[in-house]
């Protein structure tokens, strides 16, 4: 008796053992569902290079299309996307929509957070406040007389995407989301990236966002950070290495 019980005892405790070790692998195991959140003047199709080297890499890639019809709006329809993974997600926002992901990023789901050119407000700070502090290059940006705001086409290739071929530079103009402009003045609650971790790219030829303004905010932050030599688009015009520090960050939020 005493010897079955004594086997039974070590049983139980290899596959307790077992146990842990499966729970601390899966534990440490990468995230692989990414969420690709656009900003100001933009829509998803934007990201269309980024995901196909996440998909080819073996992500999970959902990309939000925000309304922009308010900030609000806008966080909804990102915590929508993250609320339908099936398990941890990192979530990539760039410009406006760091704004939108340091929001929604407060959900359980999100493991870490990517900035790409983007806002990271603080708690009670609004992407204006941020402009104030360090006012871009761009001259651009105008407002409809019903409260909506839009690059002018003429500056839209040098001030928005000065690296990115003419032509597609003229259709991302010409096809434009225009915003609705309070969403730039409403204030953060909860910002993400004081609990979870970040990563950023600042894009150093940045004319939409001053690229000083960028470090701040990162510095800030504590977000592990690359520069690229890039405009403001730099996940249209450097995919690959955007892609890259997206796969980087999923790698390391999950151990």
């Amino acid at each position: 008796m005493k010897t079955l019980s004594f086997v039974a005892r070590f049983a139980a405790g290899v596959a307790c053992s077992f146990a842990v070790l499966s729970s601390s692998a899966a534990i440490a195991a990468p995230v692989k569902n990414v969420v690709l959140v656009h900003g100001f003047f933009a829509d998803g199709s934007g990201w269309q290079a980024v995901s196909k080297i996440l998909v080819r890499d073996g992500y999970n890639v959902s990309v939000v299309q925000e309304p922009e019809t308010s900030f609000a709006d806008d966080v909804k329809a990102t915590t929508r996307v993250i609320d339908a993974q099936d398990g941890p997600c990192i979530l990539v926002g760039h410009s406006y929509g760091g704004a939108v992901v340091t929001e929604a990023g407060n959900d359980q789901k999100v493991a870490g957070l990517v900035y790409v050119a983007a806002f990271q407000p603080d708690a009670g700070e609004s992407p204006m406040d941020l402009t104030k502090k360090m006012p871009p290059a761009t001259k651009a940006i105008k407002a409809t007389a019903d409260g909506y705001l839009y690059l002018d086409q003429s500056l839209f290739h040098a001030d928005f995407a000065a690296d990115v071929p003419a032509m597609e530079a003229k259709f991302m103009a010409i096809s434009q989301v225009m915003p609705a402009a309070q969403s730039f003045s409403t204030p953060i609650t909860n910002a993400a990236w004081k609990t979870k971790p970040s990563w950023a790219v600042v894009a150093t030829s940045d004319r939409a966002i001053n690229p000083d303004l960028e470090r701040f905010m990162t510095r800030r932050a504590g977000s592990t950070t690359v520069e690229m030599k890039s405009s403001h688009v730099a996940y249209i015009s450097h995919p690959v290495e955007v892609a890259k520090l997206i796969e980087q960050a999923a790698t390391k939020s999950g151990q």
